[in-house]
């Protein structure tokens, strides 16, 4: 069951994730609350989990790190033990930025951050094919960004404000 927000809990929340390195006096007071429950409702949502983690946003491309795909993993055999030894083999690389178990012709899809093409390809035969449960791969390479955002639609919580 998810948990509760109101209407302020939303507020804040919309303004930590456009910039969580908000001082609680700044939320406290764009919200119209005053410091000490704007600190507290801050903690409870740390405490619930609502709020996973407060995080910096790199630009990659400045970091030079512009080149990302998008792959489709096919296990040989998908059951639930290469699945797990996949997605543990995953974790280790930093290469993937995101992995989610998917449904229709393929077990993952991966996102991948690296430096060029050829970084790319290392990557794709020397780690990923290294795993070894592999029967198919498919690429993606991303020409541009039209979207990129790490904001939970908070609008679409009945409980909760509309956009701010």
């Amino acid at each position: 069951m998810p948990e509760q927000i109101d209407g302020i809990d939303a507020k804040i929340l919309n303004l930590l994730q456009g910039n969580a390195a908000l001082s609680v006096a700044d939320i406290a007071d764009k919200v119209g609350l005053s410091s000490s429950p704007c600190w507290r409702r801050i903690k409870r949502m740390e405490e619930t989990g609502i709020i996973k983690a407060r995080v910096t946003i790199l630009d990659r491309e400045k970091l030079g790190l512009d080149f990302e795909v998008f792959v489709a993993v096919k296990l040989a055999l998908p059951n639930r033990e290469n699945m797990e030894k996949f997605e543990k083999a995953v974790r280790n690389m930093p290469e993937v930025v995101q992995c989610a178990v998917v449904t229709g012709a393929v077990d993952f899809m991966l996102r991948i951050v690296t430096k060029d093409m050829h970084s790319y390809e290392d990557f794709l035969r020397e780690v990923l094919l290294g795993i070894d449960l592999i029967s198919d791969v498919q690429s993606r390479i991303v020409l541009r960004q039209s979207k990129d955002s790490n904001t939970i639609p908070l609008n679409l919580i009945s409980n909760a404000v509309p956009r701010i």
